[in-house]
Formats: structure tokens, sequence, C-alpha cells
């Protein structure tokens, strides 16, 4: 076993076993989905992206985990809000040209994929500078 210079990523007890409770909502979530039990499913969305919310506004220091925790929340928005077109049936319905209810998920999708775009793209790199620089 060999000993790395890594600098190491820990997080609180409470903060994780909050990250647990997320993923069992989010568990709960789509299961509802799957199983169309629709009062539970939107009930689930509540707890379910005020924790990836949470997460994100707590990990804002650290960038690469505030890309991603803000893609997780825009996942989540997502992915609610297509459950919720299947739901209430307009997820075939034509919103504009050939896009249905169900593509308004698109918008938080793309969101998350921008964000992660932009920080591999432009935020990545410039860390990767700072940290060889700071190192010479």
């Amino acid at each position: 076993m060999s000993q790395s210079n890594e600098p190491v990523y820990s997080i609180p007890a409470r903060y994780r076993k909050m990250e647990n409770m997320h993923i069992v909502f989010w568990l709960l979530k789509d299961i509802s989905w799957c199983m169309t039990w629709k009062v539970l499913g939107i009930a689930m969305v509540i707890p379910t992206l005020s924790i990836a919310i949470v997460i994100a506004w707590r990990t804002r220091q650290i960038k690469s985990e505030l890309a991603h925790n803000l893609a997780v929340a825009f996942w989540i928005s997502a992915n609610s809000l297509w459950m919720v077109a299947e739901f209430f049936h307009f997820d075939e319905m034509i919103v504009w040209k050939e896009f249905t209810g169900k593509h308004l998920a698109l918008f938080p999708f793309v969101a998350g994929i921008l964000i992660l775009l932009y920080y591999y793209a432009v935020k990545r790199p410039r860390e990767l500078i700072e940290k060889s620089v700071a190192t010479m």
C-alpha cells in the first residue's frame, strides 16, 4: 500500500448522512414515477431537489464539486419535470413545432451540461495552471 501526496476530500458525517438520505428520496421518486404513484412521486421532488441544492451550496468552495452538484440539481429538476409531464399527460402534447411536453425537460438537462462544459473547458484548465504555477 503506497502513500500518496494527493489531497484528501472528506466531508462531515452529518453531510454524508444527508447525501445518503438524498439517494433514498431520489429512488422513491423514481420508483413512484415507474409505478405511476403521482402523489408520492411529486412529494419526493421536494426533498430530493432541496437536498441537492443544499449539497451544492455546501460544496460551493470546491468548484469541481459545485459544478457537479449543480448539474445533479438540474438533472433532478429535468427528471421531475419529465415525470410530471407523464403524470399529467402533457408529455406527448406538442408545445412548439416538434417539441412535446417532455422536451421541456431539455432546458434543465442542457443547463446542467452547460455548467459541466464550462467547468471542464474553462474552470478546470485554469485550476490546473494555477496548481502547476504554485508547485514551481
